[in-house]
């Protein structure tokens, strides 16, 4: 991919190639960092840059940041100010993707939390798709279990955690899959590699809740509420055999990255019979119209970058 011209790096705007950490950084040799990702969406109608649901990610990340006893001084309005200077600086006029991370800075060997420095940065380029078969994927169930809460947090970004969805990642699309099904340490359904996981069976739309191991989602959020307000289903949040989603009418992924995928097989099983099911489509051309700014009831969930 093409690289940024700009980062925010060290408290200011500064050119990308400028933004260089040594090889013993803290964060790069152990993981000890953790990571948001927002989206921004163009529109060519208001020749406007919206940034999707932005406070709320910002609010994760600094939860994230406690969970690695973390003592920043940056605050939701500060990080999105931030934001919107380095947008302008690089002057995205295209849909993009935005990667605040922060992490310990120190230049130094042995494993802690404490008595070290961090350190905040954030990236933005333009972005399209995650998934190159997002119009139906075809998933895999995991041999690699997803973390236990008890182990890293799951419901943070946790950036070392990761290399538990890359090794669910890699195996499943080197095995010809578009996406790996982790299960949790019970044997239930938790997320995608990087996406949440909902499904449609007997009439009811359900999902993993937040204690089975999974990242509490701003997207989830956002369709648990597109579900309600507007389609008129009350999501139910409890746990899933692995054997219901080859049951499931319909499924799909939902995350930052993802949007909104539907899966149409799991292993050699078809869902809904191998095409996109009618309510995922539904709340995906919902989805898509919210982010540019074309539903007034849910501006507010959009921060645009170029308007005064």
């Amino acid at each position: 991919m093409k690289l940024p011209k700009f980062a925010f790096f060290r408290g200011r705007i500064a050119p990308y190639g400028d933004a260089r950490l040594g090889v013993l950084t803290h964060g790069l040799n152990y993981g000890t960092g953790c990571f948001a990702g927002l989206r921004g969406y163009w529109s060519e109608e208001e020749q406007e840059l919206f940034v999707f649901r932005p406070r709320d990610h910002f609010k994760r990340f600094l939860d994230s940041t406690r969970l690695l006893s973390m003592e920043l001084t940056d605050t939701v309005d500060e990080l999105l100010g931030h934001l919107r200077d380095l947008l302008r600086a690089e002057e995205l006029k295209t849909d993009c993707y935005i990667r605040p991370l922060a992490f310990y800075a120190d230049e130094t060997i042995g494993v802690r939390l404490h008595d070290l420095t961090p350190a905040v940065s954030m990236v933005a380029f333009p972005f399209g798709k995650y998934f190159d078969n997002d119009d139906g994927a075809h998933v895999t169930i995991s041999s690699w279990k997803r973390i236990d809460d008890n182990m890293i947090p799951a419901r943070g970004k946790i950036a070392g955690s990761y290399v538990n969805s890359a090794l669910a990642r890699s195996d499943a699309q080197r095995s010809g899959f578009d996406d790996a099904i982790t299960l949790n340490k019970d044997g239930h359904i938790a997320e995608g590699s990087v996406a949440n996981f909902f499904m449609v069976r007997n009439g009811s739309v359900v999902t993993p809740p937040i204690t089975d191991d999974i990242l509490e989602g701003i997207t989830r959020a956002t369709f648990m509420t597109l579900l309600k307000e507007e389609l008129g289903f009350t999501v139910v949040e409890r746990s899933i055999d692995r054997t219901e989603l080859a049951l499931a009418d319909e499924a799909f992924l939902a995350g930052t990255g993802a949007q909104i995928v539907p899966i149409t097989r799991v292993d050699h099983r078809p869902i809904a019979g191998g095409r996109p099911g009618r309510l995922t489509l539904e709340l995906r051309d919902l989805y898509f119209e919210i982010v540019r700014g074309k539903r007034p009831k849910y501006r507010p969930w959009l921060a645009p970058t170029y308007a005064a």
